[in-house]
Order: structure tokens, then C-alpha cells, then sequence
């Protein structure tokens, strides 16, 4: 059973109800739905289930998990676009005797602050909340497993922390804040902390016979900013596009790129199988594509949510069940589906409104030694620098208002991009953090660090 919009062809939303349907099948889901996105909207959402005849829909919530570290982060954000905290900040001077203090906001986001990956015994995702009631019963004796900033070790608690300080800098409960800064701007009216009908139930599946056994579901307490959110395929898909685009009366595009920045130095095996940690943000490379978003999993629930920024397409998976479907390669699959099937159509070519002829003799050919680049005026008002080889150090860069430029991607972002003139007004050469760039391989009239053998270019005789 599913129900589609018409924005895609036929043959895709087959193919998108094929792989969820072979999902639920070989993953022994009791019941999984699903949602597709592209530019902005749900293009498409579908579902599968054991029980003849009833098919969750869009609007039925499941439990999501880690999902909740993502909304949490966005929280923390906003604080920081406030100028309430920086992220360089020691957690010590915004929520002062927690006993992991040191670890600075950035670091607890990242999941690089050294934190355990859970809180003590026992198991804290099928026991009440009420057994850890303060933040010592989340970390214990000892809540440091690694130097803070050293390495990524995912860590629960963290994000309890992050809750605890939103709380306190917010004087509100974590989710009063939530509802009232992210929820309900982005009319995510069926995302929750406590389900809220109609809800699918937690179930495990034995791993050896087709039977279920009912998961708990337990409120989290303390832990609620690490996994307690319910959440809908229909708010989710709202939420992943929001999180590819910003909305300034939540956060803006801008601190939502960095947010999907990698901010984590990930172990050997995550650099092989191409993931990293950002800000409550995870990226992933499928197929060749670089996937962002978070999975998330409770006894008794898997979910995913996963966007291709460059293809404008995003994908949620969620399933009612402990183990079973690989929920992360099903969401880069609907991606892939729709992005290889339909890809996206540009945006019509158009020439700038105005130039800036002081720019425009600067575009062209530079070298850097004997590197060759293509420098470009675009039409979205930045300059272009790329190797004309096709591979190597590349960046665009902003206009400052005063000649001169500053990089904002790679090796050269943040660097300061500008033209050197010599006394007559004409260009000598381009000064880009030091580096001298030339019309001419090491242009005898520009001021070349080291200066050029007067003798000039010669073979070999």
C-alpha cells in the first residue's frame, strides 16, 4: 500500500515502493513507512505492513531515536546565533558542576569531549528515566573515557549535557524549548516527547522464528535530548527540508552548513567506510554521494533521515522493530532512486546584472609556479579559482567591499584573496595567503618570492 503524488514518474515511485517493500520482507519489519523529499517537498511517502488491510501512513508516529541529538544540536545553535554561548565554550561556564565541565560545547556536539558512549547500569533505554534523576546518575564516578578533543566517541550522555544546558540558559524544560523554538515554527505538529495517537508499538523480532515479543517503552528522563522524540514520516520529511535549506525563524542556512561540516576526527575504519561526525549531523558517502543527516534506534524502533544537498533530494525511513531492516542503506537507496531516475534540472543559465571592470580584468588564467588556474567571475557575485587540471585546490570567494576576497571551501577557506597593483594602476599579480599567483609561469615582472633566474626558460643542451 502506498500513496504518492504525481511529481514523479510512474517507473520511480514503482521502484521507490520495490525497495521498501523488500525491506520490510527480508528485514522482518512489522511495519515500515517511508517518505521522499525533493526540493522542499514530499514528492512522495509509502508503507508496508504485516497486518492485512492497515498500512501506516505519513501521519503515524514511531519512536526516532538519535534522530533527537539533531533537533538538540539546532537548540544549541540557536544559542550560539544569539551570542547566549560560544562553542569554544567549557560546558564549566554556562552549567558549572556537572564534573565533565572541560568539555567545550563544540566538542559535546561533535562527540569529541571524551564522554563513555552510555550512561551506567542499568541499560538505560529499557529502564525508566526516573532511575537516573540527576545528571551524576547520566555520567557516573567516572564520565571521561578519552582526553576531551582527541578523538570521536559517540556518547549519549553528551547530549544530555547539551540538553541540561539548554535548559538552564533558556530557564525552560528542554522540551517546552524545543516545541516552542523548533517544533511549532516548522509545523512539526506530530513530533512529540511521549507518543502521541496513532503510534506504531516497539516490537523485537527473534532472530531465529517468525515470532514478536513487545518492546518496553520507557520515558528517558535526563536522557531525553539524546533519543525521546516520536516523530512522523510527514514531520520528518518537513524537517529534512529545513535542514538543506534553513529558516531564519529557526536557524539560518548559513549555521545549518556548518552544521553539516564534519567537526570530528573520525577512527581508520570511519575514513574507509567514508562517514564522519559533524554537529549533530552525520555524513556518509553512498554510491559516490555524499549523504547527511542521523539514524537513530530504541528497543523496539529504527529510523533514518538522509538529504543529498547537491541533489536536492532527502529520504526517512522508520520501522517498528529492535533489528531488521539496515534503515541507512534503505534512505540512500530512495535517494539514489530518485536522483538517478529524475535528476535534478538546473537552474537556466543568466548573465550577471552588472560587472565591476576592476574584476573583470582579473578574470582568466593565473599560475601558481607552474600549477595553472582559471579564475571566474560567476554570476552569483562570488570569484571562482580552479585548477585547470581538474584536480587540486579550489574555492570560491566572497566580495569583502575592499578588493578583496576571502575564500569559503578547503585549503583556502577563510584565506584573504587579493589583486596587487603596481604604481600604474595595472595588475602585478594575485596575493592569496601568501602565495604569489602570475599570468606568466613564474612571470618575470611580478614580485616572485625568491625572484626568477634571469636566464630564463631553456632546454637542455
Amino acid at each position: 500500500m502506498t500513496t504518492s503524488q504525481e511529481e514523479l514518474l510512474p517507473a520511480t515511485r514503482r521502484a521507490l515502493l520495490h525497495r521498501i517493500a523488500v525491506a520490510q520482507a527480508e528485514g522482518r519489519a512489522p511495519s515500515l513507512v517511508a517518505a521522499v523529499v525533493r526540493d522542499g517537498r514530499t514528492v512522495w511517502n509509502g508503507s508496508r505492513t504485516s497486518v492485512d488491510g492497515h498500512a501506516p501512513d505519513e501521519n503515524v508516529q514511531y519512536r526516532i531515536g538519535s534522530i533527537t541529538k539533531t533537533f538538540t544540536a539546532v537548540l544549541v545553535l540557536r544559542l550560539r546565533d544569539e551570542g547566549v554561548l560560544d562553542l569554544g565554550d567549557p560546558l564549566e561556564k554556562h552549567l558549572p558542576g556537572t564534573g565533565a565541565g572541560e568539555a567545550t560545547v563544540a566538542e559535546l556536539l561533535a562527540h569529541t569531549g571524551g564522554l563513555a558512549a552510555e550512561s551506567p547500569a542499568p541499560w538505560w533505554e529499557r529502564t525508566p528515566g526516573s532511575l537516573r534523576p540527576e545528571l551524576a546518575d547520566v555520567l557516573g564516578q567516572q564520565p571521561f573515557l578519552h582526553p576531551a578533543g582527541r578523538r570521536f566517541h559517540y556518547s549519549n550522555p553528551g547530549y544530555t549535557l547539551l540538553g541540561a544546558l539548554v535548559e538552564e540558559l533558556r530557564g525552560a524544560p528542554w522540551e517546552e524549548v524545543l516545541r516552542r523554538e523548533v517544533l511549532e515554527p516548522l509545523s512539526l505538529h506530530r513530533t512529540s516527547a511521549r507518543p502521541q495517537a496513532p503510534h506504531a508499538g516497539g516490537w523485537a523480532v527473534h532472530p531465529w522464528a517468525d515470532v514478536m515479543l513487545s518492546e518496553p517503552l520507557e520515558d528517558l528522563g535526563r536522557m531525553a535530548p539524546a533519543g525521546q522524540l516520536w516523530s512522523t514520516a510527514g514531520d520528518l520529511a518537513r524537517f529534512a527540508a529545513f535542514l538543506a535549506k534553513g529558516d531564519d525563524r529557526v536557524l539560518s542556512a548559513e549555521s545549518l552548513l556548518e552544521m553539516r561540516t564534519p567537526a570530528a576526527p573520525p577512527e581508520a575504519a570511519d575514513v574507509a567506510a567514508g562517514y564522519a561526525y559533524c554537529l549533530g549531523l552525520e555524513i556518509r558517502r553512498s554510491g559516490g554521494r555524499l549523504l547527511i543527516g542521523h539514524t537513530g534506534s530504541l528497543p523496539g524502533f529504527l529510523a533514518c533521515l538522509t538529504l543529498s544537498v547537491e541533489d536536492d533530494v532527502a529520504a526517512v525511513v522508520l520501522a517498528n522493530c529492535t533489528s531488521g531492516p539496515l534503515v541507512s542503506a534503505v534512505g540512500a537507496d530512495l535517494v539514489r532512486i530518485v536522483a538517478e531516475a529524475e535528476p535534478r534540472i538546473p537552474e537556466p543559465w543568466r548573465p550577471l546584472r552588472d560587472v565591476d571592470p576592476s574584476v573583470l580584468e582579473l578574470a582568466g588564467q593565473w599560475y601558481w609556479g607552474t600549477h595553472g588556474f582559471g579564475l571566474r567571475c560567476t554570476a552569483d557575485g562570488f570569484v571562482s579559482l580552479e585548477p585547470l587540471s581538474g584536480t587540486g585546490r579550489r574555492s570560491r570567494f566572497r566580495v569583502n567591499g575592499d578588493g578583496t576576497w576571502t575564500g569559503l571551501e578547503g585549503y583556502y577557506a577563510g584565506e584573504r584573496l587579493r589583486a596587487v597593483r603596481r604604481a600604474d594602476g595595472s595588475v602585478s599579480h594575485l596575493d592569496l595567503g601568501s602565495f604569489v599567483f602570475t599570468r606568466q609561469p613564474y612571470d618575470k615582472g611580478a614580485a616572485v618570492p625568491g625572484g626568477v633566474d634571469p636566464e630564463g626558460w631553456r632546454g637542455v643542451g
